[in-house]
């Protein structure tokens, strides 16, 4: 007795528990942990068993000669000029950056991608070219009548020429994405351009204006081959805390340049933890007041 219903094809068919397409789930799964342990032993080789072995080094002496190597005289003269110039960088950062990125984006000008490809520039020059750069421009002899070598001023030039890129390439991205739209509502609801900047285009940015923050100071704070010659490494004066562990090398004290070393790798990763903690929290805020 035939019930009038056609039969289900092959293809239509649910697989079987033992077929091929019952396996492809664990299959994909089985790809993805080989990825990620890939990743994770990549990040381990190169990231950290270096932070590993200089964390061992560091204490290998116990933990006096550690405190003893970043509380000398030296060492904290370092950190004083490295954290304060460091931070006045970032803040001049976030301000021009902004300002380079918006008209990057917002505006059009004669040379407008030769000055894009400009900004890129700091990545690819070798720093210890930039402080020749910086000594000739601004050393005795400079031909725009400035004398900032063996100063902070000359350092802080120096550091802002390597970290420009950070704020830049971090907010370029955002502004281009950003929904005009929104600012022409506000704006023909009345808002003024500052108004308009500060409630609309701010909130959006902030996060990423953060993230480029975090990693210019931590470049800034780390950075050695720029502001070398500049700089000079007068003692209590210009030397930071790069060049103070180039010093204990020279010296023979690899225990104390690796103590130094672990302050300004804590400080750094403090700096962008926070900072990334702020911007995650900006961006789920603005998000919830779409």
């Amino acid at each position: 007795m035939t019930t009038g219903l056609a039969p289900i094809p092959d293809a239509a068919r649910p697989p079987s528990g033992g077929g091929p397409a019952a396996t492809l789930p664990r299959r994909r799964f089985g790809t993805t942990s080989l990825r990620v342990g890939m990743a994770t032993l990549w990040l381990s080789v190169i990231v950290l068993l270096p932070l590993a072995a200089i964390l061992w080094q560091s204490v290998s002496g116990g933990w006096s000669a550690f405190w003893n190597a970043v509380t000398s005289n030296s060492a904290l003269a370092s950190f004083e000029v490295t954290l304060s110039v460091s931070a006045a960088v970032t803040v001049v950062n976030l301000v021009f950056g902004l300002l380079v990125a918006w008209v990057l984006t917002r505006d059009e000008f004669p040379g407008k991608r030769l000055v894009d490809a400009v900004i890129d520039l700091p990545f690819a020059l070798p720093t210890i070219v930039a402080s020749l750069v910086m000594l000739a421009l601004y050393g005795p002899y400079s031909p725009v009548g400035l004398h900032l070598q063996h100063t902070k001023l000359g350092i802080g030039v120096a550091l802002l020429f390597v970290t420009l890129p950070f704020v830049v390439r971090s907010v370029q991205p955002v502004l281009l994405e950003l929904d005009r739209e929104v600012e022409e509502a506000a704006a023909s609801l009345g808002a003024n351009g500052p108004t308009i900047f500060l409630r609309v285009v701010l909130p959006a940015l902030l996060p990423s204006l953060l993230s480029g923050a975090g990693l210019a100071f931590s470049r800034a704070i780390g950075e050695f081959g720029s502001v070398v010659l500049i700089g000079g490494a007068v003692p209590g004066t210009t030397e930071v805390s790069s060049q103070w562990i180039r010093t204990l090398i020279e010296n023979d004290d690899p225990i104390g340049a690796a103590a130094i070393s672990i302050v300004l790798l804590v400080v750094s990763f403090l700096v962008l933890f926070v900072l990334r903690l702020v911007g995650s929290r900006a961006a789920k805020r603005e998000e919830q007041a779409r």
